[in-house]
């Protein structure tokens, strides 16, 4: 008698808590945005599509606190005083520009994998501002570094590393795709603590030379000790643009494939008609040519627009109680922005799911900007790197055009542009592409096939593009405060 006794006063307890529970549900849900009504302890977690959960995570993307705003500043003064966005960076894009220029001209018109071979170009650049460095096409390293970026963006985009983020307290514990993702960050963790140990053989405090360089000089001002008896996942911690570049080097690539489609071939001709106007076939493309360009500026928006390379942003966190449309969102609620409602918005961009550069033309064929257009998120969350993005696109892809005519292997028109995976991101598919030089034009209609070597770049071209000195300091200081 006495265990049915306590068996009720068990089940009236849990019957009491769960009756609790959905009153306080009920409360809390009053005057909230529409959406499924969360179960007790389980919460939303059945109605979540594991296909479009952002990846939660700490770092300059994803710290929520002084140590994020600290680490953005500091990182946004040094990119500042190396040229991000002026020309400093335009000189390093073009350089690198000249390089993969010659790389493609090697492939003979052959079909080719873009994903290392376009993908190296920006690669290079980051690598130059981080490291001060640059890697040949054919390197192994940066062939293996790229490598598991594609890996672990894809990864990210699964369902798996979806509900692993959801609930990696209980999952990290089991078998499955989160081992791999975790194996390759401490890889890529590994070779930035190298690349560390290697500047500190050489540092300069007076002239660093590069992000890596300007950090060691902070970190000593701040610490006050030896950077030698710093602790190890100092360093495994320093350059925080290399996920941002990874996503241009993605960019990069998907614009090549994105210009094998029908309609880009029009689009070509339009493309290749500025290009000569504007540029010429031997100077190399520069930044203040946007101004006259206005086509390519468009097809450049265009395709940041299209691809939706991040469709759902990264996590933000209300700082004070807001009124948004007649719903009141509660301080420290966790909201995912929906970029591609306003990059697929219909009124803004007629029929968004086409490739269309008048998306960003006006009636006069000038270029008009959209304040639709956040394809790098807004506000102080924005990508540091976007000014970066957008330059390299403009200049490596007008440079591209400026010496070659992209041609598919198979009939444009039946080409899939559907992404392999989206989850964090829109994973592009593989493919592969020729390149045809444009001063063979007898050749223009072919692809496969043996293909005579084409001359090398010379003249203006290689003028302009001479090597970077490898002993080039900052021109301002940084400080963190």
């Amino acid at each position: 008698m006495a265990a049915l006794g306590i068996t009720v006063a068990l089940l009236v307890w849990m019957v009491s808590l769960l009756v609790i529970s959905f009153w306080r549900q009920i409360l809390s849900s009053w005057n909230l945005p529409p959406g499924p009504f969360p179960l007790p302890i389980v919460g939303n977690f059945f109605s979540v599509d594991l296909k479009d959960v952002p990846k939660l995570k700490q770092g300059i993307i994803f710290n929520n606190s002084h140590t994020w705003r600290d680490i953005r500043r500091f990182s946004l003064s040094i990119l500042r005083d190396h040229g991000m966005g002026k020309q400093g960076n335009e000189e390093r894009i073009q350089r690198e520009a000249r390089f993969l220029v010659e790389e493609l001209r090697k492939t003979q018109g052959q079909p080719f994998d873009p994903t290392f071979l376009i993908g190296c170009a920006p690669c290079n650049v980051i690598a130059d501002i981080l490291f001060n460095r640059r890697f040949d096409y054919n390197d192994r390293t940066v062939h293996r570094l790229m490598r598991l970026f594609n890996e672990d963006f894809y990864l990210l985009s699964t369902p798996w590393l979806q509900l692993y983020n959801i609930s990696s307290g209980y999952l990290r514990f089991l078998p499955g795709s989160h081992r791999k993702l975790l194996k390759n960050v401490s890889e890529i963790k590994q070779y930035t603590l190298e690349k560390a140990k290697e500047h500190l053989q050489s540092l300069d405090l007076n002239c660093p030379r590069d992000v890596t360089d300007c950090l060691l000089v902070e970190m000593e001002k701040v610490s006050g000790i030896e950077l030698m008896r710093l602790p190890r996942y100092t360093f495994m911690k320093m350059p925080p643009q290399w996920p941002f570049q990874w996503n241009i080097s993605r960019t990069s690539e998907f614009a090549s494939y994105l210009l094998q489609m029908d309609l880009i071939h029009i689009l070509a001709e339009k493309l290749h008609e500025e290009i000569d106007r504007v540029i010429g076939p031997s100077r190399v493309p520069a930044v203040k040519d946007r101004l006259e360009m206005p086509y390519m500026d468009a097809v450049v928006h265009e395709i940041q627009r299209f691809i939706n390379l991040i469709p759902s942003n990264f996590p933000h966190e209300v700082t004070r109680d807001i009124m948004f449309r007649g719903y009141r969102i509660p301080k420290g609620t966790v909201v995912v922005p929906a970029l591609d409602s306003l990059l697929y918005d219909r009124q803004e961009f007629p029929e968004p799911d086409k490739f269309k550069p008048e998306h960003f033309l006006n009636e006069n064929g000038k270029f008009k900007y959209s304040d639709y257009f956040k394809p790098f998120s807004a506000g102080k969350r924005v990508c540091v790197g976007e000014g970066l993005a957008r330059m390299e696109l403009f200049l490596l892809l007008s440079a591209i055009l400026q010496h070659f005519n992209l041609k598919s292997l198979v009939d444009p028109a039946a080409i899939d542009l559907t992404p392999i995976a989206v989850g964090l991101g829109s994973v592009p598919p593989h493919y592969k592409l020729c390149v045809i030089p444009r001063s063979d034009c007898k050749r223009r209609d072919q692809c496969l096939g043996d293909s005579p070597q084409s001359p090398s770049v010379s003249g203006r071209w290689a003028v302009q593009v001479d090597e970077l000195d490898q002993r080039k300091c900052f021109q301002k200081s940084v400080s963190m405060q």
